[in-house]
């Protein structure tokens, strides 16, 4: 009896082993376009993924050059494309929030990118890494994307977060407490609600 039980199990791996087999083959001759992963993408057009994602580590919301590019459909490169990220805007925090904080965190304390906030970065290498990027770790160049008083705003507030003479913003506010009531009104049913 347990030679027919492990003729079965024989027959059934065989079987298995042959289907797996098939399926691979199959694979191999049909002729589809492979999917490309991000990394892929950053290595066919040369740029980091945070030139078109505001999220460097992939997926997530897009940015004007990656809208651009993806219409396009996905060429070798990307759009030129020189927009200023904040037109307007001048305060140093400001500018951070808008530029820095999806990767270095609003605080600083780092995300995709590396913690800012006491970090003792020196203003020349603050100075270089917004301009030039660090296409390695998937920072994007915003040289020509700010104005010159931009620039230094947003310098000055990284630099005063990452020696600690800027507090950077708390992680939570305070809200006042709710209140609910209502309020008679002249010429109908009270009005009820918070504040």
């Amino acid at each position: 009896m347990s030679k027919i039980k492990l003729g079965n199990a024989a027959q059934f791996v065989a079987l298995l082993l042959l289907a797996l087999g098939t399926i691979f083959v199959v694979g191999l001759m049909v002729e589809e376009q492979p999917v490309h992963a991000l990394p892929e993408y950053a290595a066919r057009t040369g740029e980091a993924c945070g030139t078109c994602h505001v999220n460097p580590g992939g997926g997530g919301p897009r940015t004007m050059a990656g809208l651009l590019w993806a219409a396009n459909g996905r060429p070798d490169e990307m759009p030129d494309l020189t927009v200023p990220i904040a037109p307007g805007e001048t305060d140093g925090q400001e500018l951070y929030d808008i530029a820095c904080a999806s990767c270095h965190g609003l605080a600083g304390e780092g995300l995709f990118g590396p913690a800012i906030t006491g970090s003792n970065l020196k203003e020349r290498k603050i100075s270089s890494t917004i301009l030039r990027g660090r296409e390695r770790s998937g920072m994007p160049a915003y040289e020509g994307r700010l104005t010159d008083e931009q620039f230094e705003a947003l310098v000055a507030y990284t630099v005063g977060i990452a020696s600690g003479e800027i507090e950077p913003p708390p992680n939570t506010y305070p809200l006042p407490p709710g209140k609910l009531g209502c309020e008679p009104t002249p010429d109908g049913p009270s009005r009820c609600g918070g504040n």
